[in-house]
């Protein structure tokens, strides 16, 4: 994928996660109507409307792209296609649902397993992560970075991995819990966390955006192996993860692995 591809992919993404944005906020504080999938995870008539507007959009302009999303039946077809949009309407339903502002419209473009363009558009909060293969990571249109973490890294996840963790990672602050996988992953990608676990059974669309952001503001998300996950494959499930920089994810890293 050559540079120019990646730039206007980026902008399309930009503007549809945009609209996707404004089109959830007129449902956001408003009780839309809410229903379980699965038995345990919640839906929204928002996400439906969200993730009907983002595949016409999408897929019109890009109709040789596959599509993968938490709220479209998966086809497999998708995987005959060189480029996968994986999308997540509205990553921290949950959020959503209780009025919270930690939410997010997740889109992103996968080559080869790797997310190569990528944005979170988080309208309730007013901000906008974006990244593309090869360019800095961006938060409303400023570079953001990872922090130099100290001996009291700021560690967000589960509490089961937490609590297996070496005690410099449970030195810092109490990090209240983040329904949106996305968002917690821009905030270690922006310098807000240090790191975050996550827990297994978080699938492709919770992540591909936010690891590229991640990895182009100098982080990464690792499994129990510190290999990078594979997306738009045919099972979108992923096992224990961390995410974070430098020794810190190393160590969280070794968590992971006696964990799994």
């Amino acid at each position: 994928m050559v540079v120019d591809d990646l730039d206007a992919d980026l902008a399309l993404l930009r503007d549809a996660a945009r609209e996707g944005g404004e089109i959830a906020m007129r449902y956001f504080r408003k009780e839309p109507e809410a229903w379980l999938k699965d038995g345990s995870s919640p839906v929204t008539a928002a996400d439906i409307a969200v993730d009907r507007f983002l595949f016409e959009t999408l897929r019109a302009a890009r109709p040789s792209y596959g599509w993968l999303s938490e709220e479209t039946v998966d086809n497999l077809d998708r995987l005959s296609a060189r480029r996968t949009f994986v999308v997540d309407p509205i990553d921290g339903t949950r959020a959503f649902i209780a009025g919270r502002r930690t939410w997010c419209v997740s889109v992103a473009v996968v080559e080869n397993g790797v997310a190569m363009a990528g944005v979170l558009d988080c309208p309730a909060k007013q901000e906008i992560y974006e990244a593309a293969a090869g360019g800095p990571a961006m938060c409303n249109g400023k570079v953001i970075a990872v922090a130099g973490h100290g001996e009291r890294p700021r560690v967000a996840g589960p509490k089961q991995l937490l609590a297996r963790a070496p005690a410099y990672m449970r030195a810092g602050p109490e990090i209240a819990y983040i329904p949106s996988l996305a968002y917690r992953l821009a905030m270690v990608a922006s310098g807000r966390l240090d790191g975050t676990f996550v827990k297994p059974n978080s699938h492709d669309w919770d992540l591909a955006a936010a690891d590229l952001i991640l990895r182009r503001a100098g982080g990464a998300v690792v499994n129990d192996r510190r290999e990078a996950p594979f997306y738009a494959g045919a099972d979108p499930r992923h096992g224990a993860l961390a995410a974070g920089s430098g020794k810190l994810l190393h160590d969280m890293a070794q968590v992971i692995a006696v964990a799994e």
